[in-house]
């Protein structure tokens, strides 16, 4: 649990007395109109000091790589009293929606950040407490400038790990975001735009391509479905002006176009996590040499054995088929130990790290993206822990309750979609610095061949497509056909789970 509580930096002016500093505003103001701007800092340090003893409440870094995070409901309004622990705030970071537990008595004086408030950077004040008995109506004209003022969030934020990312940005390994983002600080660039060659003509910059406009003629050209560039700006330099877009006419030669009738479609603004997701996932398949093993698995003996291991619980746990590839998973990675490895770069050093115990991250759906919950140390747990375990990361995934440590790590991943009839298989993308995920389709039912006293016939069987994908860096392409042999063998053969 993150909690960060900050002193206003207003407090040490406060400790000055009135005379010193209107005389330090005077003698810099005596000569001239350039001293303003420290004029009003003073002024406003110097109104401050109306206040009672207060605490300014700063946006809190709820995991290692938050920068801003938006404002989600309060859970304390001004007047309400506060005892450590209770939630004043839930946050939204970069990874799920988080309560922001206060660890110190007082009362709210006042919220100086509203719900829906998007991108307020780590440190910048969003409420002020009061000591208990405080006359709390003198806040009421409390601003973010009484509070020391606010800073706006990086524009070119570190590129921070997806919520289905394994590596914490602080360990050492290249392939973390804090390590990616050192590269480009020290110089390492992209390649140089070059020449087309299919036209011969030389790339433009957007200013060359776009003409000058104001955003409400933007916004106006699009809903009207107005070629911009063909509109002749009456404003400042050329400037396009609302007005030139409501007076523009078609030539009569322009053929009507079917955006005429304004735009049919919706744009969404992409979340602070969906955005992480995708930064990593591209480097994911960019930078990891992906290779893909399948194989057809027979589960109906696990079909059978879940069954009766949950009759005979009398409700104390329910098994999932998830939940017996989780344990077969470990299982596989105990016998065939390079695939719980993972790629590592520390320096000039390169090194493939080989992991004791098998952490499985389990890929779960919510509402705000993919999270990948870690049930850790699978190798030692018997399936009611590990369904248990499941449960648990899973529900509290879906209400963004989960700590950083909770989906940072992890050794392997499964991507289970099995609960969608129509997904027979299909591939899943690794999670660096792990070397290999496991993406499991449907349970479907299989007429096979089968041999019995009256000869030939057929039975059904259950089977389950999956689908390995390896890091070559890291996993030959026979090492990672040899684990897709051993986890075929424990879940054919379940009971060896047991073992």
């Amino acid at each position: 649990m993150a909690t960060s509580v900050l002193r206003t930096p207003a407090r040490a002016c406060l400790r000055a007395s009135p005379s010193s500093i209107a005389a330090s505003s005077f003698s810099k103001s005596h000569n001239g109109s350039r001293y303003i701007p420290a004029l009003s800092a003073l002024a406003r340090y110097y109104a401050s000091k109306s206040f009672p003893p207060h605490t300014v409440v700063s946006m809190p870094a709820l995991s290692p790589t938050m920068t801003a995070g938006n404002i989600g409901t309060w859970k304390k309004q001004a007047g309400d009293e506060i005892v450590p622990g209770d939630v004043l705030v839930e946050i939204e970071t970069d990874k799920a929606q988080m309560d922001f537990e206060f660890q110190e008595d007082g009362v709210l004086a006042k919220i100086l950040k509203d719900s829906g408030e998007k991108d307020v950077a780590v440190g910048n004040p969003i409420a002020v407490m009061i000591e208990e008995g405080t006359d709390i109506s003198v806040f009421e004209s409390f601003t973010l400038d009484d509070a020391g003022g606010e800073k706006a969030p990086p524009k070119d934020a570190p590129k921070e790990e997806a919520a289905e990312s394994s590596e914490p940005p602080d360990s050492g390994s290249k392939t973390s975001p804090s390590t990616l983002e050192k590269g480009k600080s020290e110089g390492q660039v992209g390649p140089e735009a070059q020449e087309s060659e299919s036209t011969g003509g030389r790339l433009e910059p957007s200013l060359d391509r776009e003409p000058k406009a104001s955003p409400s003629a933007k916004v106006l050209a699009l809903e009207r479905g107005v070629p911009i560039k063909q509109v002749k700006g009456t404003g400042p330099g050329g400037t396009v002006t609302k007005q030139d877009i409501e007076k523009y006419r078609p030539s009569s030669s322009a053929v009507p176009s079917a955006s005429a009738a304004g735009p049919s479609y919706e744009d969404i603004p992409a979340s602070s996590m969906r955005k992480t997701i995708a930064n990593r996932l591209v480097q994911s398949v960019n930078q990891n040499p992906h290779y893909f093993v399948s194989a057809t698995l027979s589960v109906t003996k696990l079909m059978k054995l879940r069954q009766a291991l949950n009759a005979s619980a009398d409700g104390k746990y329910k098994l999932s088929v998830n939940d017996f590839l989780i344990k077969a998973a470990a299982v596989a990675c105990k016998k065939i130990p390079a695939v719980n490895s993972s790629w590592r770069e520390t320096g000039d050093q390169v090194v493939i790290r080989q992991h004791n115990s098998v952490d499985i991250s389990v890929a779960v759906a919510t509402p705000i993206g993919l999270m990948t919950p870690i049930v850790k140390g699978v190798e030692s747990l018997g399936l009611e822990s590990i369904s248990t375990a499941v449960k648990d990361l899973g529900k509290r995934a879906r209400d963004g309750k989960l700590k950083p440590e909770e989906y940072q790590g992890g050794t392997f991943t499964i991507s289970n979609m099995g609960m969608n009839a129509a997904v027979e298989r299909f591939t899943a993308v690794i999670n660096p610095p792990q070397a290999g995920i496991l993406a499991v389709g449907t349970t479907r039912k299989v007429a096979v061949p089968s041999i019995s006293e009256d000869g030939n016939g057929l039975e059904w069987d259950d089977q389950i497509v999956v689908t390995g994908s390896f890091d070559h860096k890291v996993i030959d392409g026979a090492v990672g056909g040899e684990w897709i042999r051993e986890f075929k063998k424990v879940v054919e053969n379940p009971l060896e789970m047991m073992l």
